[in-house]
């Protein structure tokens, strides 16, 4: 993932329409916040064609919920969700609890859910359990943010390193929010170098 925002600042719906065969041939798309603010028309053109042709992610997004172990979303994928599926709340915790405990296939393992929210707590749920985890993120200065872009995979990059050694969940959190406190600090969505190395 290379972000230019040069790209976005100069798309237009015509270059849409001239390759109008790969919407056609497209099951679901995905539209980035760069083109609210440029390209409009081009959003309105895959709605229409989303709504002509039925093709959205929600139902291909329920038919793998069965099969999820860990699921990772910002608070505002959360409330998109929590729209679509009518459950009535913004609310956070009620909605990482919702996702955790949606029905799985696999009983061996808990289900956990993961939402981030920028610069407030990390909220986790796990299937069957009452209580929330609220995890603190790894403060750094305003002064020090240089782009978002990418923070978000970075957390799950981090976090899924930490599942992948067998860290505990506390640890998997605080590797995911210290590379995505990283990536803040440099121009897309990259990492510093020469290479640091996690601490706990």
């Amino acid at each position: 993932m290379c972000t230019d925002l040069a790209a976005a600042n100069c798309y237009k719906v015509e270059h849409l329409k001239e390759n109008w065969e790969l919407v056609e041939k497209s099951k679901a798309y995905y539209v980035g916040g760069y083109h609210l603010t440029v390209s409009v028309d081009a959003i309105m053109a895959l709605a229409n064609e989303a709504v002509k042709e039925n093709k959205f992610f929600k139902d291909q997004l329920d038919q793998t919920a069965p099969y999820w172990d860990y699921v990772i979303g910002n608070e505002t994928e959360a409330m998109s969700y929590a729209d679509s599926h009518d459950l009535q709340t913004h609310d956070i915790s009620a909605i990482a609890k919702h996702l955790a405990n949606l029905p799985k296939e696999n009983g061996k393992r808990k289900r956990i859910a993961i939402i981030t929210q920028g610069t407030d707590p990390t909220i986790i749920a796990i299937q069957g359990e009452d209580s929330v985890k609220t995890f603190p993120v790894h403060a750094i200065d305003k002064n020090e943010i240089v782009d978002t872009n990418g923070a978000g995979d970075a957390f799950a990059g981090g976090f899924f390193a930490g599942v992948a050694k067998g860290e505990a969940l506390e640890t998997c959190v605080d590797m995911g929010q210290w590379l995505a406190a990283l990536s803040l600090r440099e121009l897309g969505p990259s990492y510093p170098f020469p290479q640091k190395t996690y601490n706990a």
